[in-house]
């Protein structure tokens, strides 16, 4: 039985961290229609602004969880001028030429890290000086409460945001029809854009979570990360906020159990698997609803 709930624990926090990196997924799909499949990256450099920024807020006296304030500044410019440069000029295109191109983003940012900061893992510092957290006989870390907690907390304020403020409204707009939100005096480039920040802070909150738990830092981080952060989309129903931290948390848990009992080699597969049984039974996902389209 303790093992069992310490794999749990453990599925919740991993779960947690997909959620995050699905949260930007559904936020830009949802808005724009558009899977950025550069999105994992993003995390790979938020956790290269950790790394980097860790010893120099420890010289100056504040504490190391701060670097989290620079990885999110860091990611939601890259996000901000990867929607300027990459995508803008391809809205209207068709859907083929838009997902290549996020696929080149994707493969263009794992070589300029390769350039700069070659293929060797870095080590990333203590973030959280937190006590472990002892329940009955049951002990896990800090680090894991701060992050299911945090997660819990993005979602809410996010959905809060979406649903009540004038800027979540606009976003809803624009996603249900670009035209008609600008006669109504929106501007898309102005709301598409938030939504590229506010996906890409997520990115940078979601690399220091991460780092904090895998202490280490490589190109190509992000790849499998955010493949299983978009598998966690989809199954949570891609477009809908409390549907990916829901994927999220099952995508975690399913992970941890197939380590903790089957085999740490399958688990992959199995994460993958799941995604061609959704896509075979429910491709709207488990909070996903069916759209029909006028003809």
């Amino acid at each position: 039985m303790e093992l069992f709930i310490k794999q749990v624990i453990t599925g919740i926090q991993v779960g947690s961290v997909y959620a995050l990196v699905a949260l930007g997924y559904t936020m830009v799909y949802g808005i724009v229609k558009l899977i950025n499949f550069a999105h994992g990256d993003f995390i790979m450099v938020g956790g290269y602004m950790a790394v980097f920024s860790i010893p120099l807020l420890m010289n100056a006296g504040l504490p190391a969880w701060l670097c989290i304030l620079a990885a999110v500044a860091v990611c939601t410019i890259i996000g901000i001028a990867t929607e300027k440069i990459a995508y803008k000029p391809l809205r209207g295109a068709p859907s083929l030429s838009v997902l290549i191109t996020a696929i080149a983003m994707s493969l263009f940012l794992e070589n300029l890290a390769l350039i700069l900061f070659s293929s060797s893992p870095r080590p990333v510092n203590n973030i959280f000086n937190m006590p472990p957290v002892t329940i009955g006989n049951i002990q896990f870390s800090g680090v894991t409460v701060i992050t299911i907690v945090f997660s819990v907390i993005i979602m809410i304020g996010l959905q809060i945001f979406i649903k009540s403020t004038r800027m979540g409204k606009a976003m809803r707009a624009v996603s249900e029809d670009g035209q008609a939100a600008i006669l109504m005096g929106i501007s898309t480039n102005r709301t598409i854009s938030l939504t590229f920040a506010i996906g890409s802070g997520l990115a940078g909150v979601a690399a220091v979570m991460y780092c904090s738990a895998y202490p280490q830092v490589q190109p190509y981080m992000g790849s499998m990360l955010g493949l299983k952060a978009f598998i966690a989309a989809v199954l949570g129903g891609i477009g809908n906020i409390p549907g990916a931290m829901l994927g999220g948390i099952i995508i975690g848990l399913v992970e941890s159990m197939t380590k903790g009992y089957i085999s740490t080699q399958l688990a992959d597969a199995v994460v993958f698997g799941i995604l061609i049984l959704v896509l075979l039974v429910k491709p709207t996902g488990i909070l996903g609803k069916n759209v029909g389209e006028k003809v």
